[in-house]
């Protein structure tokens, strides 16, 4: 029998060592796509976030100027009209006029706050707080641990935001006699921290929410878009929560401090 050569018999371990080199190195291209492919829908999805919550603070501003500028003037016009000079005075009428006007302006401002551009987001909060009725609502309390100084604008107007949808939700379903918003300040990180002693709610029902996006469902809408607009800054957000001891929500989100001295540049969503 012919012996057969070292190289001979080389051949079939170093095509399956071969063979062995092809797959893992498909594989790896495979994981590299697939990798690649989640990161774009990752992209996309933020993309389209925020673009819908862009669209969204369009039309907030677009209906606060409205309301402004047309429904108040219009209602300023009538009460012109209502005491023109021989007209027999009408204190009812005139009441109800000024408690439009008012009701007007507390619906312009929540929709565009105006405090929060001219101020800042310590004294926007503090605003929102104290809009709170004390008489029929529960007691609403603002923490500031530290001196938070101004935001670039879009993160300004996307952690007021926040806050305002984690006070809304509050006082809508907690059912609570005190609750507190708390936040403080680390180098490039904004802590914002909601706690109630409500009714509470099961964290297991959390899990049946859809993921966040630019639409969502009827249902659980508050923490859609709670979740939404933490997601756009890049943020953690935890919940704490069981029925009957109250809620606890903190929103851990990266912002950026603008240069002290630096006037505060025009507001958008867009930096």
């Amino acid at each position: 029998m012919t012996e057969l050569s070292p190289f001979v018999l080389l051949i079939p371990l170093l095509l399956g060592l071969g063979l062995v080199w092809f797959v893992a190195r498909s594989q790896r291209a495979r994981t590299q796509q697939q990798n690649e492919l989640s990161q774009l829908k990752a992209a996309a999805q933020q993309q389209a976030l925020t673009a819908a919550l862009v669209a969204q603070e369009d039309e907030r501003q677009r209906i606060a100027g409205e309301l402004h500028d047309g429904v108040g003037t219009i209602l300023a016009l009538a009460k012109l009209h209502l005491f023109a000079p021989g007209s027999p005075p009408v204190p009812e009428a005139s009441a109800l006029i000024d408690q439009a006007v008012a009701e007007v302006r507390r619906i312009s401002r929540n929709l565009q706050p105006a405090t929060l551009q001219q101020l800042g987001l310590a004294q926007a909060l503090r605003a929102l707080v104290q809009a709170v009725p004390a008489d029929n609502g529960p007691d609403v309390q603002l923490e500031q641990e530290t001196p938070i100084g101004r935001l670039i604008p879009p993160h300004e107007l996307m952690v007021y935001r926040i806050a305002q949808e984690l006070l809304s939700n509050g006082l809508t379903h907690a059912d609570a006699k005190h609750i507190v918003l708390r936040m403080s300040l680390l180098p490039g990180q904004l802590t914002l921290t909601y706690s109630d002693d409500g009714q509470g709610f099961d964290l297991e029902a959390l899990g049946e929410l859809p993921p966040p996006g630019p639409h969502g469902q009827p249902a659980g809408m508050g923490l859609i878009n709670l979740r939404s607009r933490v997601a756009v800054l890049g943020g953690q957000l935890h919940y704490h929560s069981e029925p009957g001891v109250g809620t606890c929500v903190e929103a851990i989100l990266p912002v950026t401090l603008l240069p002290t001295g630096m006037p505060t540049p025009s507001y958008s969503l867009i930096s």
